[in-house]
């Protein structure tokens, strides 16, 4: 019978299930953040699926489905997956609404002198996408740090026009 201090395998031997314990916990915090990660990667690729139908219709001519992508895009827009890149793409959405709104007498018109030039004729629709590009730019400049011009906020502040019928 010995008495005396443990040989070296030994205590090798002793320590192995708390060494298996510590790989089964590396092991499992790897397979859990690799989860993690390809939910996050399948997230983000809905989202960029979601945005792209948002961006179809924000240019599809039809300027009712218009209306509708441009609030589809503004929800994508408060979204924590909507980094800086893609909150540039969505700002870009809004330009030509906006631009419209902010120089009505110039879309469309031809070089006339400023007291020939005809009114612009925008309808509810025109309208109800301005005030969507209104509120879609908001949200990114706050997202992005910008100061939204006051005009913008003002539109985005008004009542999309009820249609009847």
């Amino acid at each position: 019978m010995h008495t005396g201090p443990a040989e070296w395998w030994q205590i090798l031997a002793a320590l192995g299930p708390l060494a298996v314990l510590l790989g089964a916990l590396v092991a499992g915090v790897i397979g859990w953040r690799t989860l993690k990660q390809k939910a996050e990667a399948d997230n983000r690729a809905e989202w960029w699926k979601r945005t792209q139908w948002a961006l179809d219709a924000v240019y599809s001519g039809d300027k009712k489905r218009g209306t509708i992508g441009l609030k589809v895009l503004k929800v994508l827009g408060e979204s924590e997956l909507a980094g800086a890149g893609e909150l540039a793409v969505l700002e870009a959405a809004s330009e030509k609404p906006l631009e419209r709104a902010a120089h009505p007498l110039t879309h469309g018109a031809r070089a006339l002198p400023a007291q020939v030039q005809p009114e612009p004729v925008f309808d509810d629709d025109d309208r109800a996408m301005q005030i969507a590009a209104a509120q879609l730019r908001e949200e990114t400049d706050r997202r992005l740090g910008k100061v939204t011009p006051g005009w913008v906020t003002a539109l985005a502040r008004e009542q999309p026009p009820s249609h009847t019928g």
